[in-house]
């Protein structure tokens, strides 16, 4: 599940939606230098909580094996212990970021330096770091360059850490569960994409049985990924 690159370079042609725009607008006379720059301040934060909805408060979720919380990332926090995962040769064979811990670091620092649209995530079941995640607005992504995409539709990357918590279910469990945050908190989505590798086949099987389908394979830059696609319940697919 190697996620598409989040560097500024492949996504500053892409169309920044309405609502993002709208913040950074101004009525009557231009203001002075400072509130200017207090203003745009004010709505460059508001901007990046609105493209995600502000992820970073949706809170806990009960799961089966535990209470689960995605937490946005922190380099100096988090860095060394996502390496660690990333150095793992299961992982590394589809996100493609081993290697020293400055190449994890700088990944993180890209988005989060960003305007939003990708927040990177660490997963925490019952308070214990074990997951991490990327959800990012699949409609501002370079996924919507090989794919047809709807506005606000919110993509899913991940993997598990420990090998020991990989193949019983939980990851199924972990989807189903993220899924259901970003369309309860998230309401003008109405569909969560994921784009895993197609020989990725236990990542496949995990969104399968997390209620996605799988929609087409996509040729990407890097990956033949398997489009998977969660709705809301009632939706009709085009």
């Amino acid at each position: 599940m190697n996620p598409i690159d989040a560097s500024a370079d492949d996504t500053l042609d892409l169309h920044l939606p309405e609502e993002f725009v709208a913040l950074f607008r101004t009525d009557g006379n231009a203001l002075p230098e400072a509130e200017t720059e207090a203003t745009t301040g004010a709505a460059t934060a508001r901007a990046r909580e609105d493209l995600l909805d502000g992820l970073a408060d949706w809170g806990p979720s009960d799961t089966s094996a535990g209470v689960f919380h995605l937490v946005p990332a922190d380099v100096e926090r988090d860095a060394a212990l996502i390496a660690h995962w990333m150095n793992d040769p299961d992982v590394a064979a589809y996100w493609e970021l081993s290697g020293p811990q400055s190449v994890t670091a700088d990944h993180l620092r890209a988005q989060l330096a960003g305007d939003g649209r990708s927040v990177p995530c660490v997963g925490m079941l019952d308070g214990v770091p074990m997951s991490y995640w990327e959800i990012y607005r699949a409609d501002l992504d370079p996924l919507a360059r090989y794919c047809p995409v709807r506005p606000h539709d919110t993509g899913v990357h991940l993997l598990i850490g420990a090998d020991t918590d990989r193949g019983r279910g939980l990851g199924t469990e972990l989807i189903r569960t993220v899924a259901d945050l970003v369309l309860a908190e998230r309401p003008a989505c109405t569909r969560v994409l994921a784009e895993p590798d197609v020989r990725n086949r236990s990542s496949v099987a995990a969104f399968l049985g997390a209620g996605f389908r799988l929609a087409a394979e996509v040729d990407l830059p890097a990956k033949r990924a398997a489009l998977m696609v969660r709705e809301r319940a009632g939706r009709e697919s085009p």
